[in-house]
């Protein structure tokens, strides 16, 4: 066993049987580098990727490789999902050299840090057209053993240039209600109208591009806005991406049918897409979407969460061993027949396309379960009625789920990480108010309650791993927004001044741990200067969403919408500086804007207000909230204050700008009103 056999991340644990004398990231490797005199292998990686199973399987477990890592470099592994500062600036580099990224990342290091060669999957030896280990590793050692002076002196200028070439991609510029429609017209001319989606293949589930959209449809009437986000949530569902089974999103879909996915299950994609069906449905009320919404709850519940404490887990991994490729979820006609009667098989392998030749390369006969036509298609072709079909289909999908069930399922990587459950707690909550679901409400808070009592340490502030007697590094910017987002969403739908509280202290520790009082703004991390080396405390300005909406975002939302319930102009105002700071060049990411232009849009929108009187608690009261929480509006803010002489209990009052409605009792008529009310409809894009 090597280092990583006490390490608290399950990916280090998973090599620490590895015959390389593996390094953590921290002061350590580097003084060993620079005492020992040798280059740095960095293996980035997850526990759900597949190729970091096949690389570490194929090199870092073969005795041959373990041996010149270990007499030439000092090899340090980095778990991204842990240490995502790490990745994302060896990511920068990597793909600044090759053109490329991803995991598992493979980088050469200096002494100091600085990139040497990189790459991803390596094999063990050359083929594919690609160098394999075996003659890499002896390369870079005697390159760095011969010519270390250049060596060293071409990484430092390699670093120096991108860390320039950074800074000049991030300009300040004026605002202006003109800039989301230029994010938004790339959106939108990037839409596939065949299939959904945006562009071509790979395509990861764009939530957020959806929601900028519904947004916008919302806000002009235009029906083509709102077809582009239903056609793409529709083929999303119906496609492998989604598990037709248990319910989960796998990360993203290989083609652009939204066909054959990659297998392994994230939390942040699961919460994006919770929440943006949500939305779906209180705008739509289709029942497809609550059905779905009810599914990916099953499985959250089941396998990728905490019920005891509360919390969500990270990830699922893809393989449930390190030969398969999706097996776990995949399914052979073979398989399929055997369990179940020949009128489910029938119906079941025509809705899902279960043939003898299925989609997967590495077996042909395992098949992707995909909904291959809508029921209505199938009930004329088979001359049935659509209920019974329906029935059918229920019961088929119970038994292939139980026999799924019986397989060794892939691994669940149960950390709790802050800026994902803070995504997750706004899916949830918003799938709650959409569904009036008690029980996915009480979670999400139950969760936000675990986070503050274990992830916010006095003096010290977030921590970004949610874990017991942890030593593990302090937050960062992605925690602390998604964080207060998640609390300014908790006090909206449980109208608890105590989650309303907690948001504003996260918001001034933000403030004080990561803003440029010089440009404005928010770096990633805070200052660390006891960092080992050089790369680390340059600290970026996120404002790309990769995956998860950019950082800088998600704060200026949460300012606005502090400052929308608090009425203190200074979170207005750091929010709009926020935006200046990047208005120059963010529009320039197009679909990866996406969140700057939900930022964007929510700034210059007066929101509709609603004011409920009535003790909290009390079930007139409740109705009221919930009639107010139901329906789709962005921007609405609601507060539940006391009853006086002016406000008589149980009413509510509805303003928008300088309007305001006549109060309501009734909670039908304050849902039509929350919807139809001051709604000045924009001239669409």
């Amino acid at each position: 066993m090597n280092r990583l056999q006490n390490s608290t991340s399950a990916y280090l644990r998973s090599a620490a049987h590895q015959p390389i004398h593996w390094y953590e990231w921290g002061p350590e490797p580097f003084e060993a580098a620079r005492r020992e005199d040798k280059p740095i292998l960095l293996d980035i990686g997850a526990v759900w990727c597949h190729w970091c199973h096949v690389i570490d399987r194929e090199s870092y477990e073969e005795a041959e490789i373990a041996k010149r890592i270990n007499d030439s470099f000092i090899p340090i592994k980095v778990d991204v999902d842990a240490r995502p500062d790490i990745d994302r600036r060896y990511q920068e580099v990597v793909q600044a050299l090759t053109g490329q990224g991803g995991w598992p990342l493979t980088v050469f290091l200096t002494p100091e840090g600085e990139v040497i060669y990189g790459g991803t999957y390596f094999p063990p030896e050359d083929r594919w057209g690609m160098p394999g280990m075996k003659s890499i590793l002896p390369r870079v050692a005697q390159t760095y053993r011969d010519n270390k002076s250049s060596v060293v002196a071409q990484a430092k200028r390699l670093h120096e240039e991108l860390a320039r070439v950074s800074k000049q991609n991030l300009q300040a510029g004026e605002l202006g209600p003109q800039l989301p429609d230029r994010i938004l017209s790339d959106i939108v001319n990037s839409f596939d109208e065949e299939h959904g989606g945006f562009g071509s293949a790979p395509k990861f589930p764009p939530a957020t591009a959806l929601e900028l959209l519904l947004r916008r449809a919302f806000s002009t009437g235009d029906e083509k806005t709102l077809g582009m986000v239903t056609k793409t949530l529709d083929a999303m569902a119906a496609g492998g991406m989604r598990d037709q089974l248990g319910g989960a999103f796998h990360r993203y879909s290989v083609d652009r049918v939204w066909r054959v996915p990659h297998f392994e299950v994230m939390l942040y994609a699961e919460a994006e897409l919770l929440k943006i069906y949500a939305l779906g449905y209180q705008w739509t009320k289709e029942p497809r979407y609550a059905d779905l919404i009810r599914e990916l709850l099953g499985y959250l519940k089941t396998t990728l969460s905490d019920q005891q404490r509360g919390g969500f887990y990270g990830s699922q991994d893809a393989d449930a061993t390190p030969d398969d490729d999706g097996d776990y979820w995949t399914w052979t006609l073979a398989e399929a027949k055997a369990a179940l009667d020949p009128a489910e098989l029938e119906v079941a392998a025509r809705t899902y396309g279960i043939e003898e030749q299925g989609e997967m390369r590495e077996n042909p006969a395992k098949n992707v379960l995909y909904q291959t036509a809508p029921m209505e298609s199938l009930a004329k072709l088979l001359q049935k009625p659509e209920s019974d079909l329906r029935a059918i289909l229920t019961r088929a999908k119970a038994k292939l789920l139980a026999a799924r069930n019986k397989r060794k399922p892939p691994y669940v990587d149960q950390a709790v990480y802050t800026n994902w459950n803070g995504l997750m707690v706004s899916g949830m909550l918003a799938a709650a108010d959409a569904l009036d679901d008690e029980a996915a409400r009480a979670f999400a808070l139950k969760t936000l309650d675990r986070i503050w009592a274990q992830g916010v340490r006095p003096g010290q502030g977030l921590s970004h791993v949610i874990q017991e007697n942890s030593s593990q590094p302090r937050g960062f910017l992605d925690d602390y927004a998604s964080l207060l987002n998640a609390l300014l969403d908790a006090y909206e739908s449980a109208q608890n001044p105590l989650y309303l509280e907690r948001a504003r202290q996260l918001a001034e520790e933000m403030i004080s741990r990561f803003w440029d009082q010089d440009q404005g703004g928010f770096f990633d991390v805070e200052s660390l200067e006891h960092e080992a080396i050089q790369i680390l405390k340059q600290r970026r300005k996120p404002i790309q969403d990769a995956p998860t909406p950019a950082a800088n975002s998600a704060a200026a939302i949460g300012l606005d919408r502090l400052y929308q319930v608090t009425g203190e102009s200074s979170y207005r105002d750091l929010a709009e500086k926020t935006l200046k700071a990047f208005a120059g060049t963010a529009q320039e990411y197009g679909l990866f804007a996406a969140s700057f232009g939900i930022a964007l849009d929510a700034h210059f929108q007066e929101p509709a207000k609603v004011v409920i009187v009535g003790k909290i608690g009390d079930p007139k009261t409740i109705s009221l909230l919930k009639a107010a929480l139901a329906p789709y509006r962005p921007d609405r803010v609601i507060q539940v204050v006391g009853p006086s002489a002016e406000k008589p209990e149980h009413t509510a009052f509805v303003c928008a700008g300088t309007q305001c409605a006549a109060p309501v009792t009734d909670p039908t008529k304050l849902r039509e009103l929350v919807v139809t009310f001051g709604i000045a409809r924009r001239e669409s894009e």
